[in-house]
């Protein structure tokens, strides 16, 4: 098999920063190639190299592309060579139809008058060829994320693509849109595609990648042939991170105190469709120094859950009876749950978590300024006293807390939303998809981080599409669905088979 991409010793230096060093990668014809590494390894920008995004000038090294050396200057010169990225946040526009996404700034028109029937057919005939079911009229945004991420798929496919680049594909997605995804990439590669997948999802990397090349501090450190019977989970952690992790989840001593908070009958209907109800007579209890975990498929109502009881962050007609310490306390407002001890890190880190083009130290202060200011005004040494403290206590990898959170690796950005929510001194943490995006050695951190505050006393409430995560770090597991439970499993007894059987049941 022959090489299609050869990246010959790149080299990327930004201001004070060395984020790619001589990094060398080989992608055969017809391979589904992955690329391993902790967040902030290098693997984006790598892949920005080969895009365009960082045009030929900027780097120092070499890319030859069907056996051609590559000038790429703009990311219309990668892709009119068929090399397509589609990067973990979707570049489509939500208000136009899914024949004009695919289509847009490669229109099919004659003298400047999109061909309309052209569009629409080539539109199904690229829809039915990714498997999905819509319509070329639908509205993006009438489409869950898995669908999108077809999309994106399909728009690529109308490039001609040779070589597919798919950055974090199934970050945001469903155990079953993932393998649906997955199913695709093998179907694609049957037909003479190329792939390159980003993922820290070690097992579909396991499942459909026929090399995997494992970058670390900006360094490329080994290429592994899973034809050659390598490829191991173990394999790529120990070249991922420079160590052994024979434990995936650190250990802690178990134990539960006194209830801390509880819900009763808590009722949420949806807020768009008012004859929707998400959350149903549902009622819960989390102890002091207890993780508790709530499992379940995507839709099930977990996120909902979360929200509602955050302040009403989301819904409408919220009732039931929210105590903490067995008394009623008022979560009618986000500021009423902060000072009741709530705190909640959002899944969406990024849009609902940050203010990206912020930095460390305003980021990190934001859920509690009152504890910085003085007759409303911030007092900045105090802002930079505070962030500095849980720069070192968390581990927070960058070389100043005046960086703006946007530079920073997910990892580290998940760290700085934790410092945020933990400034406010709460008794009860809901975190919800705490490790999404993130690399193993990232995650260890996290359970690191989590395993201290329970041993502290504080009450954790983890919501986690991963079970092994849940099975790892839960003292007691809630299985949802429908927007109700439908179990409850302690830490030991539980299992994957345990959780799906409550689910399937229903």
């Amino acid at each position: 098999m022959t090489a299609l991409l050869e990246m010959r010793r790149i080299s990327k230096t930004f201001p004070g920063v060395k984020a790619l060093d001589n990094v060398s990668l080989e992608v055969r014809e017809g391979e589904i190639h992955a690329i391993c590494g902790e967040n902030g390894a290098g693997k984006s920008t790598l892949m920005k190299v080969l895009s365009g995004v960082y045009p030929t000038g900027s780097y120092d090294g070499q890319i030859v592309f069907d056996g051609q050396v590559a000038d790429f200057r703009t990311i219309r010169d990668s892709e009119d060579r068929g090399i397509i990225i589609i990067h973990q946040e979707l570049a489509l526009v939500p208000q136009l139809t899914v024949a004009e996404n695919i289509f847009l700034g490669n229109e099919r028109a004659t003298r400047g008058v999109i061909d309309w029937p052209q569009t629409f057919s080539q539109t199904e005939a690229l829809l039915a060829k990714v498997g999905l079911r819509a319509t070329p009229g639908q509205l993006v945004d009438s489409l869950g994320v898995g669908q999108q991420q077809l999309v994106e798929i399909a728009k690529a496919l109308s490039k001609n693509v040779r070589l597919l680049i798919l950055d974090e594909p199934t970050a945001a997605l469903s155990e079953s849109d993932s393998q649906a995804l997955l199913d695709l990439l093998l179907e694609l590669k049957a037909q003479g595609v190329t792939s390159i997948i980003i993922s820290h999802k070690l097992n579909e990397v396991r499942r459909v990648a026929d090399s995997v090349t494992v970058i670390r501090d900006g360094a490329s450190i080994s290429t592994i042939d899973a034809r050659g019977g390598d490829l191991t989970e173990d394999r790529i952690v120990r070249d991922m991170v420079g160590r052994d992790m024979a434990n995936r989840y650190p250990e802690r001593e178990r134990r539960a105190g006194e209830v801390v908070f509880e819900l009763k009958n808590w009722n949420v209907w949806h807020r768009d469709h008012r004859d929707r109800q998400m959350i149903r007579d549902l009622s819960m209890t989390v102890r002091a120094g207890e993780v508790v975990g709530i499992a379940g498929l995507m839709g099930s109502g977990r996120t909902e859950l979360a929200m509602s009881v955050f302040g009403e962050s989301w819904g409408r007609g919220i009732s039931g009876q929210a105590l903490m310490h067995g008394q009623p306390v008022d979560l009618s407002t986000v500021d009423r749950a902060i000072k009741a001890g709530l705190a909640y890190v959002t899944e969406d880190r990024k849009t609902l978590g940050l203010i990206l083009d912020e930095t460390i130290r305003r980021n990190t202060v934001l859920a509690n300024l009152d504890a910085v200011a003085t007759r409303g005004v911030v007092d900045e040494a105090r802002e930079t006293e505070v962030a500095e403290g849980y720069r070192r206590t968390l581990r927070i990898r960058t070389p100043s807390v005046f960086q703006k959170v946007m530079n920073l690796s997910g990892g580290n950005q998940q760290k700085v939303v934790l410092s945020k929510w933990l400034f406010t001194n709460p008794e009860v943490l809901i975190l919800d998809e705490p490790t999404r995006g993130i690399d193993v050695g990232a995650k260890y951190e996290i359970y690191s981080i989590i395993n201290d505050l329970s041993r502290e006393g504080k009450a954790v409430v983890m919501i986690s599409s991963e079970m092994p995560e849940l099975l790892g770090m839960c003292d007691r597991i809630y299985v949802m669905n429908e927007g109700r439970f439908v179990g409850e499993l302690e830490g030991h007894r539980a299992s994957q088979e345990a959780i799906m059987s409550l689910i399937v049941r229903e």
